[in-house]
C-alpha cells in the first residue's frame, strides 16, 4: 500500500492500434520523450530497450519485470521503476487481455538534461555532509509514488501531450523536479532499508532518536536539537533531503511500526496504537487507512505470519 496513483490517459482506439503487445505512442519534446505502452494480449520475456535513461510508471494492469540479475517482481500501478540507459528490460503480461488491458508510461530523459541539472543542483544547492552530491542511484530503481511524485508525472504527461508553444519549457521545469523528487525517494528509501551511506550526515541522529523514542512526544525543536542546527535551518535541510517534513517522517515511522506489530493476529489494534506511538485509536486508525488504503484491522488479516 501506501503509494499515489498517475492519471492514466484515455486507452488508445482501437482501430490506431499497431500491435497488441506493447502498442506504442510517442510524444517527442526538447529533452524528453513521452511513451505511452499499451497490452492487450497475455505475453511473456517481451524485450524493451532506451538508449536514454528512462522513468517508469504503471497506469493499468500488471506486469512482471525481469531487471538485472535480480528476481522477476510484479510491477503495479502506484509503483515507478528507473532504469538506466541501454539496459534490456524483458516483461511478462500474464493478466493482459482486450477487457484487461496494460497501460505503462516510460519517459526517457535525455542525458545532458540530467547532467545539467545534477550539476545546477550540487552548485545552487549543495547537500550537508561531507562529499554527499546530488545523484541519481541506479541500484535503488524501484519504488512507490508518493504524491509529490505522482503530482509532477502528472503534470509532465500534461505537458508532453499539450499542443502549447510554452510546453517545452513547462516540461524542462517538470524534468528537474521529477529528478528531485526521485533522488528524494530514494534517499528516504535507503534511510528506511538501512542503507544511507552518510554516516556523518546531522540525518543520522535525528532518525535514531526518531526510532527509538516514538512513543514519546517527538517535536522539531528536540529533532534540530539532536541535529545540532537551529529549527529553521534544521526544517529545510530534512525536507530537502528525504522531501518530507520532519514530522511527516515521524507519522511514517509510527505507521511502519505499527504495520510490523500488526503482523502478529493475537495484537490487539489498541495495544498496536500505543507501541507505535499514537495516544488515540480513533486517529490512529483513520491516520492509518489515509496511508495505507486499509484499516489497521483489515491489514492485520491480510498480513498475519
Amino acid at each position: 500500500m501506501n503509494r499515489s496513483y498517475i492519471n492514466p490517459p484515455h486507452l488508445s482506439n482501437e482501430k490506431s492500434l499497431k500491435t497488441l503487445v506493447e502498442n506504442r505512442t510517442a510524444y517527442n519534446l526538447n529533452h524528453c520523450e513521452l511513451n505511452i505502452f499499451e497490452t492487450y494480449k497475455a505475453s511473456k520475456l517481451v524485450p524493451l530497450q532506451f538508449n536514454d535513461l528512462v522513468v517508469t510508471s504503471m497506469l493499468r494492469g500488471k506486469k512482471v519485470m525481469h531487471l538485472f540479475d535480480d528476481p522477476s517482481f510484479e510491477y503495479l500501478p502506484g509503483e515507478t521503476v528507473m532504469i538506466p540507459p541501454n539496459v534490456e528490460m524483458k516483461i511478462d503480461f500474464p493478466e493482459a487481455s482486450k477487457n484487461n488491458p496494460t497501460q505503462c508510461l516510460a519517459l526517457a530523459i535525455d542525458q545532458q538534461k540530467i547532467i545539467h541539472t545534477l550539476d545546477f543542483l550540487n552548485e545552487r544547492y549543495p547537500k550537508d555532509g561531507s562529499k554527499q552530491y546530488w545523484h541519481l542511484n541506479y541500484q535503488n530503481y524501484y519504488f512507490y509514488n508518493n504524491v509529490e511524485l505522482a503530482t509532477t508525472i502528472n503534470k509532465l504527461i500534461k505537458e508532453c501531450m499539450s499542443t502549447s508553444v510554452t510546453k517545452d519549457v513547462l516540461a524542462d521545469l517538470s524534468l528537474q523536479e521529477l529528478l528531485i523528487r526521485i533522488i528524494q525517494i530514494q534517499t528516504a528509501k535507503s534511510i528506511e532499508d538501512g542503507l544511507y551511506t552518510d554516516q556523518n550526515s546531522p540525518i543520522i541522529p535525528v532518525i535514531d532518536y526518531i526510532r527509538l523514542n516514538l512513543r514519546e512526544n517527538i517535536n522539531l525543536k528536540s529533532l534540530s536539537e539532536k541535529a545540532c542546527m537551529s529549527t529553521t535551518s534544521f526544517y529545510r535541510f530534512f525536507k530537502k533531503e528525504i522531501g518530507m517534513s520532519p514530522i511527516e517522517f515521524v507519522i511514517k515511522e509510527k505507521i511502519r511500526c505499527a504495520k510490523k506489530l500488526l503482523k502478529n493476529p493475537s495484537i490487539q489494534i489498541n495495544e498496536v496504537c500505543h507501541l507505535s506511538g499514537f495516544e488515540d485509536s480513533n486517529y490512529f486508525i483513520r491516520l492509518f487507512k489515509k496511508h495505507e488504503g486499509i484499516t489497521p484491522k483489515q491489514y492485520q488479516l491480510l498480513n498475519v505470519n
